[in-house]
C-alpha cells in the first residue's frame, strides 16, 4: 500500500449501492414527510418562478416592441421584482423547512451510530481506532447534512429544468428535440467520473479519520510523551499523518474539480451547434429571429441546472460516501451476541466454566478446555504469570468478549441468555487501571448510581480508614478529579473506583489490582475497601498484591489457560509446588515477615 497504507477501510466497512444507500438514508427523514412535501411544493414554486422569467421578458419586450408606453414598462418591471418576491419567500422558507428536518434527522443518526459505538463488545475497541470511530460519529454525519441540503438545490434546479424543456419545444421542437439529443453525452461523462469520485472520496475521510485518531491518541498520551521527551517523535508522527491527509485529499480535489470543467467545455461546444444549427434555420426562414433569440436565452438559464445536475454528483458522491461509513458502523456485527434477553433476578453469584476455550485472535488462544466452578459468595483470586489468562476470566464473566466454545453458567443459566444490561447492573468492576471522568469525586461515585444521596456514600467513605482518604482531600466529595482523575493519586483513584462499586452492592465484583506502588496506608485503605466488597458479594480478584491473595477463600494459579494448582495460602505454599514458586517471585517481599528479616539480617551486617 505504501504511503496510503493508513487509508485502507476497516474490516467492518461495507459497500452498498446507491438504492441501499438512498433507502437508509430515506428512513431518516420518513418521520418527516409532511414538511418534506411542503418542502417540495415550495422547490416547484421557485422552479415555476424562475422558469417563467425568460417568458415574462420575452412577451413583455414584443408588447413594447408593438406598443411602447410606460405602463408597458412598469408592469414588466413589477412583474420581474413579483418574480423576485416569490422566488425569495419560497426559497427562505424552503431552507428553514429544510434545516428543521435535517437538523433532526442528522440528530438521530447521530444518536444511532453513538450507540451503535457504545454497544460494541471491546475486542471491536482492541481492533479499531477510537480516533476513526469518533470521526464517523462527528465529521461523517456533518457531511451527510451537508449534502443533503444541497440534494434540495439540485432538485429544484431539477424541476426548473424541467419546465425549461416545455418552455423550449413550445419555441422549436426540432431545436429542443437536438438539446435533448446532447444531453445522454453530459449524464454519461458524469456517470462514469461517479465511481472514481466515490472511491477518492472515501479515501479523503479515511485519511481525515486517521489525523483524528492520531491527534486524540497524541493528546491522550501527552504527559507520557513530555515524560520520555517525545514531543518531537509525536509532532512528526501527526506530520506523517497530516501530508498523507494532504496529498490524498489533493488527489481527491483534483478530481472533483475536474467534473464542472469537463461539463463546461461539453456545454460550450453543445450551444456553439445550437447556435450554428439554430442560425441555418433562422436563414431558411423556418424560424423567426426573435424565437430563436429567446431560445438561445432560455438554453443558457437551461443550462445551469443540467451542468449543477452533473457536476454536484460530485459533493453528492461525498455524502452518499459519508452515509456508507456511518451505516458501516451502525450495522456492524457485534462479536458479543445474546441468544435470548432474560431480566436476571436477584443474581446469587453461582458461576460455573464448562469446557470453555477463548481466543482473542485465530493465532492468540488464551483459554483452552477451562473448567471452574466459583460458590455463591465465595471470592477466588486467579494468580498466574503474564498472559496466563487471569484477566480473560473476568472478562469472560463481565461479557465482554465472545468466548468460542463451551458454556459459561451464571447462577444455573447460560450467560448468554440475559438481557445483558440489566445483567451487567449486578456486576462490579474494578480495572487494573482505574478511569474516572471528569467532574467531582461524588459524581464518579455516584455514576452508576445517579440517585444516592451524599449522605450514603459518606457513610461508605467513612467504613474505609475512618474516611481519612476523603479527609485528605481539599473538598471532600466536591473535590474535581480532573481529566482521568489525573488531579487524584493512583491510590485515591482505586478508593474512588472502589466506591463507586460498592454503591452499587453488587451480585459478583471483579478487581483487577492496579500493579502501581502505593504506600502501605493506601494499601491498608484499599484492602479495607476490597474487604466491604468481598463480603458482600461473589468476588474474582485477580491478584498482584499478597494483602488480596490472603484475603481469598481459594486461590486458582493459572499457566496458559489452563488451572494447574488451586487451594489456600498456606496448603499450596506447604505444597512447594507453582504457587509457592510465584509467592517467592512476587509476593514473599511484601509479607511483614519477610521484612522483619531483611531487617534482621541488616542488623546483623552491621
Amino acid at each position: 500500500m505504501g504511503f496510503f497504507a493508513n487509508v485502507d477501510p476497516e474490516a467492518y466497512d461495507r459497500q452498498y449501492s446507491d438504492r441501499q444507500l438512498l433507502s437508509g438514508m430515506w428512513a431518516y427523514f420518513r418521520p418527516f414527510k409532511r414538511s418534506i412535501s411542503l418542502i417540495a411544493v415550495l422547490l416547484g414554486v421557485i422552479a415555476i418562478a424562475g422558469a417563467a422569467l425568460p417568458l415574462v421578458v420575452a412577451g413583455s419586450l414584443n408588447a413594447i416592441g408593438s406598443n411602447p408606453s410606460t405602463t408597458v414598462i412598469l408592469m414588466l418591471s413589477g412583474l420581474v421584482l413579483a418574480s423576485g418576491v416569490i422566488t425569495w419567500a419560497a426559497n427562505w422558507g424552503r431552507r428553514r423547512l429544510t434545516t428543521t428536518v435535517l437538523a433532526d434527522a442528522v440528530l438521530k443518526l447521530r444518536s444511532d451510530a453513538f450507540a451503535a459505538a457504545a454497544n460494541h463488545d471491546l475486542s471491536f475497541y482492541d481492533k479499531y481506532s477510537s480516533g476513526r470511530i469518533v470521526s464517523r460519529i462527528t465529521s461523517d454525519t456533518k457531511d451527510f447534512g451537508d449534502v443533503v441540503i444541497l440534494v434540495t438545490d439540485v432538485l429544484s434546479q431539477f424541476m426548473q429544468a424541467i419546465i425549461l424543456v416545455i418552455i423550449l419545444f413550445s419555441i422549436d421542437v426540432r431545436l429542443t428535440l437536438f438539446l435533448l439529443a446532447l444531453l445522454p453525452l453530459y449524464f454519461l461523462t458524469a456517470t462514469s467520473l461517479r465511481r472514481l469520485m466515490r472511491r477518492v472520496t472515501r479515501r479523503g475521510m479515511q485519511a481525515m479519520a486517521t489525523v483524528n485518531a492520531n491527534i486524540k491518541e497524541s493528546v491522550s498520551g501527552i504527559a507520557v510523551a513530555k515524560n520520555y521527551r517525545q514531543e518531537a517523535a509525536i509532532y512528526s508522527a501527526f506530520d506523517t499523518a497530516n501530508r498523507q491527509s494532504y496529498a490524498v485529499n489533493v488527489q481527491r480535489g483534483a478530481v472533483l474539480a475536474s467534473v464542472f470543467p469537463i461539463l463546461n467545455g461539453l456545454a460550450g461546444a453543445s450551444t456553439a451547434l445550437l447556435l450554428f444549427t439554430g442560425g441555418r434555420s433562422v436563414v431558411a426562414g423556418v424560424v423567426t429571429a426573435g424565437a430563436w433569440f429567446l431560445f438561445i436565452t432560455s438554453l443558457d438559464r437551461f443550462f445551469t441546472p443540467v451542468l449543477n445536475l452533473a457536476a454536484f454528483s460530485a459533493q453528492v458522491q461525498a455524502g452518499l460516501a459519508s452515509a456508507e461509513r456511518i451505516f458501516a458502523l451502525i450495522q456492524a456485527e457485534p462479536a458479543v451476541v445474546q441468544v435470548d434477553s432474560q431480566p436476571p433476578p436477584l443474581l446469587v453469584g453461582d458461576i460455573r466454566f464448562v469446557d470453555v476455550s477463548f481466543r482473542y485472535s485465530e493465532k492468540e488462544q488464551v483459554l483452552e478446555h477451562l473448567n471452574l466452578h466459583i460458590r455463591p459468595g465465595e471470592s477466588v483470586a486467579l494468580v498466574g504469570h503474564t498472559g496466563a489468562g487471569k484477566s480473560s476470566i473476568a472478562k469472560l464473566i463481565a461479557r465482554f468478549y465472545e468466548f468460542q466454545e463451551g458454556d459459561l453458567r451464571i447462577d444455573g443459566r447460560d450467560i448468554r441468555s440475559y438481557d445483558l444490561p440489566a445483567y451487567r447492573r449486578q456486576l462490579g468492576v474494578v480495572s487494573q487501571a482505574p478511569f474516572l471522568f471528569a467532574g467531582t469525586i461524588a459524581d464518579n461515585i455516584r455514576y452508576a448510581r445517579p440517585d444516592i444521596p451524599d449522605a450514603k456514600i459518606l457513610s461508605f467513605a467513612r467504613q474505609i480508614g475512618d474516611g481519612e482518604w476523603l479527609d485528605s482531600l481539599p473538598l471532600g466529595l466536591e473535590t474535581q478529579v480532573g481529566e482521568r482523575g489525573a488531579r487524584l493519586s493512583m491510590g485515591q483513584r482505586q478508593l474512588v473506583a472502589l466506591m463507586r462499586v460498592l454503591v452499587q452492592s453488587p451480585a459478583i465484583f471483579i478487581l483487577d489490582e492496579a500493579t502501581a506502588s502505593i504506600d502501605p496506608f493506601t494499601e491498608w485503605q484499599i484492602q479495607q475497601a476490597v474487604n466491604l466488597a468481598l463480603s458482600r458479594a461473589t468476588s474474582i480478584l485477580i491478584a498482584h498484591r499478597l494483602s488480596t491473595v490472603k484475603a481469598a477463600d481459594r486461590i486458582i494459579v493459572l499457566d496458559h489457560g489452563r488451572i494447574i494448582e488451586e487451594g489456600n495460602h498456606a496448603a499450596m505454599l506447604a505444597r512447594g509446588g507453582h504457587y509457592a514458586t510465584l509467592y517467592n517471585t512476587y509476593f514473599r517481599h511484601q509479607s511483614l515477615a519477610y521484612v522483619e528479616q531483611v531487617r534482621e539480617l541488616a542488623m546483623a551486617a552491621r
